[in-house]
């Protein structure tokens, strides 16, 4: 497939019901800093556009599961992919859709008065089913449209927003003490726990630590599955840096304005409640206030905003279906119970575990309060895995034994955490032996210690496996070398670049993360009417896009 519709694709994917409520969420607890715990994996992003995107396009693997039994050998390879099968394909993708149908079950309740399971039944049903029938390429090619159509609701959504009576129009919003209170693009320098928590953190450790859906470090998930999809390398590389630019750059300033909007309307959970009596407690929270702020939209708009939602609530579910699905099937089901069956019986598997997954789901979404509540809890329970993801590529060391370690040692240091009295023994704020921010950093610490101790005093992998994965993606570098010079006793000739292209990508990654970020902050200045900001920004994007097209120029010679 062409880099344009995989890379709208992806935009589409992760633009879902629960997006906006998150960044609402966190607007309205954390101000605009906030977001950096997100903003923060542009780092991973655009490291997979100029490092991974070509080296996942060679794999030629059919899903990023099936690279374990690439990079690793044995049983260990064989477990680790059944295992992630279930692990990611079941579990992550669960947690991950019911907070996209949480969100679902707030806009249900505000906007159309649905009780929680009628919105679960209608809204699942339907995709369920569109998901089952279309496919893979159902799904693509029905998230360029449904792009657009979120697009474009949510634009006019924020515009018409800012201007209601309430909220006065955009210099009375930016005049609200309240307001004022939440603008700041950087934390407080004056507040340490802020600016560790919100900016250090995610910037330092995060980016690189934490596996998380969308922004896995190294590639992966559905990023990987629609890389494997393109065209060739180049389609691959151009698809993943649309999609970094139009995550970051573009699409957050009208949740932001519909975020920061609300606090004027609505300061506090009391008022939402009181504007809201049929909210169940269980489910009111700040992410509340991104539907509550659509009931003020017209007729007409309301209708668009509603369908851009459903559009974003589709894209996103059948997506993490057809992933999820395809985890279960090719690398469990096939490897583990019918390695003969047939494509008629794979099908048949598909669709069941798709209905499986949407059930399970909803289950969970009807349980659950608010979206940040299950983001946080995603990145801790992926810390520390994401160096694995990055090395592994690059370090022949890497075994299946480091990732097993890692996952095992992350999920259950997690839970150890969170679902029993340690966690509040250690963290608890006021009254923990540590401070609240030291958490995440403890989980990557001793992840990173377990599987890297467990590295060396394993075996590593055969020449036989390492030879074959050198000579089919050609990765470089000097973590290869020893590798490399193997080969002609094993009678492999390894075909070796004749310069080793990942240090143009990372500096290529650092010219695109000041482009992104320049832009999506430039954008924000114009707003906020700081002018000067904003020239200097404006100015900061157009001479890292001119260096980054030069670097571009210099690394598409080495992709195909």
């Amino acid at each position: 497939m062409p880099w344009w519709l995989l890379g709208i694709s992806m935009v589409a994917t992760t633009f879902s019901t629960d997006t906006p409520n998150l960044v609402t969420d966190i607007v309205r607890a954390n101000g605009v800093a906030g977001n950096w715990v997100w903003w923060a994996f542009l780092l991973t992003g655009l490291l997979t556009v100029f490092v991974y995107a070509k080296l996942w396009r060679r794999s030629n693997v059919k899903t990023d599961l099936e690279f374990y039994e690439l990079r690793y050998g044995g049983a260990p390879a064989r477990f680790l992919r059944g295992f992630r099968a279930v692990y990611l394909g079941v579990l992550f993708n669960v947690i991950t859709m019911s907070a996209v149908t949480l969100a679902a079950i707030k806009i249900g309740g505000i906007m159309l008065g649905l009780e929680p399971w009628q919105t679960v039944l209608y809204a699942g049903l339907i995709t369920v089913v569109f998901s089952a029938i279309g496919g893979f390429k159902g799904v693509v090619y029905t998230d360029f449209v449904l792009f657009f159509v979120a697009m474009g609701g949510t634009i006019g959504a924020a515009y018409y927003l800012v201007n209601i009576p309430e909220v006065g129009g955009m210099e009375a919003l930016l005049a609200n003490p309240n307001v004022q209170m939440k603008m700041d693009i950087l934390p407080e320098l004056d507040n340490a726990d802020a600016m560790i928590t919100l900016n250090i953190i995610p910037l330092s450790v995060q980016w690189w630590s934490s596996w998380y859906p969308g922004a896995e470090p190294g590639g992966g998930g559905y990023i990987a599955q629609r890389m494997l999809s393109a065209k060739n390398e180049k389609h691959a590389i151009m698809a993943t840096f649309f999609f970094n630019l139009m995550h970051y750059a573009v699409r957050p300033w009208p949740w932001i304005l519909v975020a920061l909007a609300s606090i004027v309307v609505f300061p506090d959970l009391a008022s939402l409640q009181e504007a809201f009596p049929i909210v169940a407690d269980d489910k009111l929270g700040h992410d509340l206030a991104f539907s509550a702020m659509l009931t003020k939209l017209p007729a007409g708009l309301l209708g668009l905003v509603l369908t851009s939602l459903v559009a974003a609530y589709m894209s996103t579910i059948s997506t993490q279906l057809n992933w999820g699905s395809s985890y279960i099937v090719y690398d469990f089901y096939k490897e583990r119970i019918r390695p003969d069956g047939s494509e008629k019986r794979l099908v048949l598997v598909g669709r069941i575990s798709t209905v499986v997954l949407m059930i399970l789901s909803a289950a969970l979404a009807l349980l659950l309060q608010n979206a940040l509540q299950l983001f946080e809890i995603l990145l801790v329970f992926g810390a520390g895995t994401g160096l694995i993801f990055i090395l592994r590529w690059f370090w022949w060391r890497i075994n299946a034994w480091s990732e097993i370690t890692a996952m095992f040692a992350s999920g259950i240091l997690s839970l150890l955490l969170k679902l029993t009295p340690l966690g509040s023994y250690l963290f608890a704020v006021d009254t923990g032996l540590l401070p609240n921010w030291t958490e995440y950093p403890m989980v990557v610490l001793v992840t990173t210690t377990a599987w890297l101790t467990v590295t060396y005093i394993s075996s590593p992998e055969t020449d036989e496996v390492l030879l074959e994965f050198c000579k089919k993606i050609r990765p470089g570098g000097p973590g290869w070398r020893k590798i490399v010079q193997r080969g002609p006793m094993a009678g492999i000739n390894i075909d070796v670049e004749e310069r080793w292209t990942v240090p143009d990508g990372i500096l290529a990654m650092l010219l695109g993360t000041v482009f992104i970020y320049s832009a999506l902050f430039s954008v924000g200045y114009w707003i906020y009417g700081n002018w000067t900001w904003a020239i200097v920004l404006t100015i900061v994007v157009l001479a890292s896009g001119i260096s980054l097209f030069m670097i571009w120029n210099k690394i598409k010679r080495t992709v195909k």
